[in-house]
């Protein structure tokens, strides 16, 4: 991987911090989700999915998850009914959070030269932040995240901007000087509102083509971040 220029916080290097998606971005997390997923349907009578049909449902947080899921099985869940699905949901997931979910490649490298470098880092995703906390520690990302903000935390969830917006006031970094790396039409669209840059990573969770999704930059794996962040610096 390559590195980033050293930069120092207020010497003017752009970008001052860089925010992640999590499912699909730091973490693949399918085989958990779907885990879970499937757990859930069959407490009602209902068929599995597959990891890929679970896959294609990821994106808008837990509730859609589980509105998507009955939907598959022709069952339609609204109201209190999917209210009280997405409360199994969620008590079924806690116990599925880092069981078989592994790390994107290069996640952990580029936390480190981000953070090493003197960038700011957070996560903002529409799983729900204790959740969130949970598998940022168990993997020791942590250590490199400054700002968490989870589908629970308050803000308006992605694809509207206030999650993004939230952060970077946490973080006391203006927009033009952020980029957010994502996976799914949810993240870029939501950077776009913003005013951020955006950085979209192949592999993740997206039903849209990635070079459709409008990002600024479109890059193979966060291997390539480092490289992808210096070449938008250049040509800033």
């Amino acid at each position: 991987m390559s590195a980033i220029v050293a930069s120092t916080p207020g010497d003017g290097t752009w970008p001052k911090a860089v925010l992640f998606d999590l499912d699909g971005t730091l973490i693949d997390s399918v085989p958990d989700i779907a885990a879970a997923t499937n757990e859930l349907l069959a407490s009602d009578g209902l068929p599995p999915q597959s990891v890929a049909a679970v896959r294609a449902m990821i994106g808008n947080g837990v509730r859609t998850l589980v509105e998507r899921a009955y939907a598959a099985s022709n069952r339609s869940l609204t109201g209190a009914a999917l209210d009280e699905a997405t409360n199994r949901m969620m008590a079924i997931y806690g116990k599925h959070l880092t069981r078989h979910t592994t790390i994107m490649a290069g996640a952990t490298d580029v936390l480190a030269v981000l953070a090493g470098a003197g960038v700011k880092l957070g996560v903002v995703t529409n799983k729900p932040e204790a959740f969130t906390r949970e598998v940022l520690t168990h993997f020791g990302f942590d250590d490199f995240i400054e700002v968490v903000v989870g589908g629970d935390t308050g803000p308006t969830r992605k694809p509207a901007p206030d999650m993004i917006e939230h952060a970077l006031g946490v973080l006391g970094v203006a927009a033009g000087d952020a980029v957010m790396v994502g996976d799914s039409p949810a993240d870029i669209d939501a950077a776009r509102a913003a005013s951020v840059t955006s950085i979209a990573v192949r592999g993740g969770y997206t039903n849209v083509a990635v070079e459709q999704l409008g990002a600024t930059v479109v890059i193979d794996s966060l291997i390539d971040l480092a490289s992808a962040i210096e070449a938008l610096r250049q040509s800033a």
